[in-house]
């Protein structure tokens, strides 16, 4: 042990400083090698979450344009069923107004029947006359009512068959062109 006598004091806490101090600095390099490795992955997590964003905001977007432009579909199939179903009331109109015409000439040929009827009844006797007349005219008064509520029913008829045709080929017709 004679040769650690001769080694000076200073000289031994020199060692143990530079000892600590590189035990020191390896820590340090340890420690930022995992803040680098920490720094890369966080870097990488960045990255995949903008990437994800990224994607997130694409597929908004075209989930957006695909629903306005079903939307702008199915207003245009609307539309022009609305537009069909518009012609169909305007020739049932057309047809209602001709029918009211051919009936109003066929009332006007009743009454011209119940007029010459009642003129060639002069000859019978006032019993027969008054029996024949009275059941004539009212033979003729009923198929006039008749022939106006016919009229009026199959006008209502048409414009109800034609408003249930046309909501129900909007309704249909959108779910069916859907599904294609």
């Amino acid at each position: 042990m004679n040769w650690l006598g001769a080694v000076p004091a200073w000289f031994w806490w020199l060692l143990v400083m530079a000892l600590v101090a590189g035990g020191q600095q390896y820590r340090v390099v340890v420690a930022d090698g995992a803040a680098a490795a920490a720094q890369a992955k966080t870097a990488k997590s960045g990255k995949v979450l903008a990437d994800y964003r990224l994607e997130i905001s694409e597929r908004d977007r075209r989930a957006a344009a695909k629903a306005r432009t079903e939307e702008q579909r199915r207003q245009a199939v609307a539309e022009e069923e609305g537009e069909s179903a518009r012609k169909k009331l305007e020739l049932a109109q057309g047809r209602a107004i001709a029918a009211e015409s051919a009936a109003g000439g066929l009332r006007g040929e009743i009454a011209r029947l119940r007029d010459g009827h009642r003129a060639t009844c002069d000859t019978i006797s006032a019993q027969q006359r008054q029996t024949g007349t009275s059941a004539s005219v009212v033979l003729g008064e009923l198929l006039e009512e008749a022939d106006r509520m016919a009229g009026s029913l199959a006008e209502a008829l048409e414009r109800s068959r034609i408003a249930g045709v046309a909501c129900q080929s909007i309704l249909y017709g959108t779910q069916k062109k859907a599904r294609i």
